[in-house]
């Protein structure tokens, strides 16, 4: 079943899930005015399932039930995929401007699905047969699961087991015949609220005396034991003005990230896909990662996209598109923005085929995608900064715009001033500049920053996680071979 944007929102009210924010339990949370715009955001990847011209991006033909189904919850099975993986992605931002929260899970589904199958061909368990028989539930009833991977860490210095906390992170606290007990917490979790099931995997690569910690299994969002605290962002609490519109700049969309705590949570056996078999965490970590450092050259592009038209719409309103230096710094930004997008297509072109049959990416040239979106976003937003002007973090709110308290002598209001005082060029009238400019605010310094700006730096991995990965993939004792044989250097015994 395919659901529409309305029954996913239907959907979430039927959950219990516990949410905290403020030091306060929020018990309505799908219609509170920070959260609702994540929701929104969400709702659009299956509102535009159902949209023809879209269709062959969102949704895809399902290996394991038979029928379409949203891209979201599907295994790629060649490159083709892949590719349209990232086409989806992009559209996605360019409809958003925001993270739409969904990628988290698509990648966990697919690295799971690939390695459980490994952990199955040496051990003989069944932790392939659980997922696959999860991941049909979650293309028939077309669910959207939160992928968590990040783990408190504490002390970095230390593996798990060595922390002077256990819970800094998720292990197994209880073992039973019919499941096991977890504890500890996952955080910096893209939609987590806005998610009906949880897919938990290890965060590092470890050793046997970390056993406890190779664990990944999946449960509801309202399970027993499960909280999640909302996490804050810059000028959220802009959401809970009274009338807000144009200074929240991207009014219907936003992101979101919270902790998700699990206090004691029942896992049965049938939703258990790893369990102490060490060795195979850092496999399902490097695979998640390279999906994850993929979905980069997607939706960061759109967004992108996005950000330079706003930075175009402003050269307009200012009066200054005609100026040389203007429309360079859009060729810059126009450059840099298709640049991650072709990495993004390269690492999905070079995929390759799992033992289990899925599609892997290239990982070398996807942790090359992430490594540039920690580095061009920040450009694209200096240069979107600089076109914009300082009148986009010192104008005065809404507010004042809007105000009809006289203060000048010759009876004119603050409105009335504001108005007359942030004119720009005959293109636009005042509020159009305000609203281009308090967009630009928000996409690059505000409340949507977390699904752009910041993200681009730490999501799917630190820079240098990437730089680690490049390193191993690099070949570069191949690379130096081929030198020697061109030089005709021969090698020494």
């Amino acid at each position: 079943m395919l659901m529409t944007g309305e029954q996913y929102i239907e959907s979430l009210r039927k959950l219990k899930t516990r949410v905290y924010m403020f030091g306060e339990k929020i018990d309505n949370w799908v219609d509170h005015p920070m959260i609702r715009p994540s929701i929104n955001c969400l709702a659009m990847t299956y509102e535009l399932a159902h949209d023809s011209q879209y269709k062959d991006l969102m949704t895809a033909e399902s290996s394991l039930i038979g029928g379409k189904v949203n891209r979201f919850t599907h295994l790629h099975q060649n490159s083709e995929d892949l590719v349209k993986k990232v086409k989806m992605q992009r559209l996605l931002g360019q409809k958003t401007a925001s993270c739409f929260q969904r990628c988290v899970g698509l990648d966990a589904f697919n690295a799971v699905y690939s390695t459980t199958f490994e952990v199955d061909k040496k051990y003989g368990t069944h932790y392939h047969e659980n997922f696959v028989e999860y991941l049909k539930y979650i293309q028939e009833n077309d669910l959207t699961v939160d992928g968590a991977m990040t783990d408190a860490k504490g002390d970095r210095s230390l593996s798990p087991s060595q922390q002077a906390d256990p819970d800094l992170f998720v292990h197994i606290v209880e073992r039973k015949p019919d499941g096991i007990v977890v504890k500890g917490m996952k955080c910096h979790q893209t939609g987590s609220i806005n998610s009906h099931e949880h897919l938990v995997m290890p965060t590092i690569a470890m050793a046997e005396a970390d056993k406890d910690y190779a664990v990944s299994f999946s449960c509801p969002s309202d399970a027993d034991g499960l909280f999640i605290i909302y996490g804050r962002q810059s000028c959220d609490t802009r959401k809970l003005e009274e009338g807000a519109d144009v200074d929240l700049g991207n009014k219907q969309f936003g992101g979101q990230e919270a902790v998700v705590v699990f206090d004691n949570v029942f896992i049965p056996n049938k939703n258990i896909y790893l369990c102490g078999e060490v060795e195979f965490a850092g496999m399902l970590v490097e695979r998640f990662a390279g999906y994850h450092r993929q979905s980069y050259g997607g939706c960061k592009v759109g967004v992108g996209d996005v950000i330079i038209g706003a930075a175009a719409l402003a050269t307009d309103y200012n009066g200054t598109g005609k100026a040389s230096h203007i429309k360079d710094k859009l060729i810059e930004m126009t450059h840099l923005n298709e640049t991650l997008y072709c990495c993004g297509i390269a690492c999905s072109a070079a995929g390759y085929p799992t033992k289990a049959g899925n599609y892997q990416v290239d990982l070398l040239l996807a942790n090359v995608c992430k490594q540039n979106v920690t580095r061009f976003p920040y450009e694209i937003v200096r240069l979107a900064e600089d076109i914009a002007g300082g009148l986009m973090v010192t104008m005065p709110s809404e507010k004042d715009f809007k105000s009809d308290l006289k203060v000048g002598k010759n009876g004119e209001s603050i409105g009335d001033i504001c108005n007359k005082y942030f004119v720009g060029a005959p293109v636009c009238t005042t509020e159009e500049r305000m609203r281009v400019l308090r967009f630009l605010e928000n996409i690059c310094l505000g409340s949507s920053a977390v699904g752009y700006r910041t993200e681009s730096m730490h999501g799917a991995g630190s820079p240098q996680a990437q730089r680690i990965m490049i390193a191993r993939q690099g070949n570069i004792e191949g690379k130096k071979k081929l030198a020697k044989d061109i030089a005709g250097i021969k090698n020494r015994d």
